[in-house]
């Protein structure tokens, strides 16, 4: 029996932010399958921070910018394989998403690489293509399908792509879909919100996970006395992730005698604004912003730390989460969107309400104070990961699913067992 062959498109792998793909990656090629990757732009060389990094760009089909004759000879080709089909994709392609000029402009460059794409998906014989996240790469991987007659599957992360919809074209993606994968059941209820009852069967739970030797905890934990705790964040410097909150409640905790160091693992927008506030709360020499890290070495990042907070405005079931808890870092996190499925507040982690700062400095301030405290919540941090979040198993729905998509079966979350018998009572 032939190997399970898909193609993977995201619009920039491997990206140092989505980690998670490259993971999910290798886990199934770990179980066998063939998977291509397909970037639709390149990764600058600063940002590909290990080896492994490397290798995965050198060997990724990169489709911006295209050679022009082999673009020209792709969009030939699939005119003369099936004029009809050919059209009729550049119209789904000029129906559906952004509207307007701007809108009409860039549905047409999806085209453009789509095709390119799916002349990729024939000369490397994949018949299924599969897309993360609801953005340019998921209309591309759509339109590479319907020209050339593919299935494909996207997985949906949420929960930006839920402000609007329409722009998105969430509805429609999903109703040419084999089927959806979603990150968490709060993500599967919010698609079925936008979707018509008669395609929720499409909607699969598949978790993103992490590897439990590659973030396992240190032999032992730090010796820090009380005050003088590291406190550890990893993700994006943006207005969205709340870390002018995270330092007003470090200033807090800093009043209340802390003496410990605030560590902000990430880079972004919002680097020069977080600086210019440590500087106005006097936070300069307890802050440190290395900038960003690769998996080679956020393991020991986390090891290093005391606890772990993270104050989002907005997420689905945050990885950077799953990894700290998975190396026994305490943590304290928002409860928002999909967070509920990984930390139970009390149990395997503090939770607080969304942009409280005071929540957040007192929570901090729990932990800082009480090493036993620490070691139990970090304790049950690492088993509700091992539970649930754990590579390889996580992509064994994936698996199912793709093979179904490929044979012809029309229901695919009833052979994966996506399907609950609470989303069939809602049904009726």
């Amino acid at each position: 029996m032939s190997a399970l062959r898909v193609a993977y498109i995201t619009g920039a792998y491997p990206a140092v932010s989505h980690t998670f793909i490259d993971r999910e990656i290798q886990s199934l090629r770990g179980r066998g399958v063939h998977v291509e990757t397909i970037t639709l732009r390149s990764v600058p060389p600063e940002d590909l921070l290990t080896e492994h990094d490397r290798e995965e760009a050198a060997r990724t089909f990169r489709v911006l910018p295209p050679s022009p004759a082999r673009l020209l000879a792709a969009h030939l080709r699939a005119f003369a394989t099936s004029p009809r089909r050919y059209l009729q994709t550049l119209r789904l392609a000029q129906q559906v998403g952004r509207p307007g000029l701007k809108g009409a402009i860039w549905k047409a460059f999806y085209f453009v690489e789509a095709v390119l794409v799916a002349d990729h998906l024939r000369r490397r014989d994949v018949p299924h293509i599969h897309a993360h996240f609801a953005n340019s790469a998921t209309w591309v991987a759509m339109l590479a399908a319907e020209v050339s007659g593919r299935t494909w599957s996207f997985t949906m992360h949420g929960p930006s792509e839920f402000d609007d919809v329409s722009l998105y074209g969430l509805g429609e993606k999903a109703r040419r879909a084999a089927f959806v994968a979603c990150i968490g059941t709060y993500c599967q209820t919010q698609m079925m919100r936008v979707l018509d009852p008669a395609d929720w069967d499409k909607l699969i739970v598949v978790r993103c996970g992490v590897d439990l030797e590659q973030y396992a905890p240190a032999p032992s934990s730090p010796a820090r006395p009380a005050g003088a705790s590291v406190i550890l964040s990893v993700g994006r410097l943006s207005p969205d992730k709340g870390q002018r909150n995270l330092l007003r409640a470090a200033a807090k905790l800093r009043d209340g005698g802390w003496q410990g160091t605030l560590r902000l693992v990430g880079d972004g927008p919002d680097r020069p604004a977080l600086e210019a506030l440590a500087r106005e709360l006097g936070m300069e020499d307890q802050l440190e912003l290395p900038g960003s890290r690769g998996q080679d070495v956020l393991p020991d990042l986390y090891r290093d730390a005391d606890i772990f907070v993270m104050t989002s405005l907005a997420e689905g079931i945050p990885v950077v989460l799953m990894e700290a808890m998975a190396t026994g870092l305490p943590v304290v996190t928002p409860a928002i969107n999909g967070i509920a499925e990984l930390v139970e507040h009390d149990l395997s982690g503090l939770t607080t309400r969304p942009g409280r700062g005071l929540e957040t400095a007192d929570a901090l301030a729990r932990l800082d104070e009480d090493p036993e405290l620490r070691g139990r919540l970090g304790r049950r941090a690492r088993e509700a990961v091992a539970a649930e979040f754990a590579h390889p198993a996580v992509v064994g729905p994936l698996i199912a699913a793709f093979t179904a998509a490929t044979t012809g079966e029309q229901n695919v979350a009833a052979v994966v067992g996506g399907r609950s018998a609470d989303l069939e009572l809602d049904r009726s």
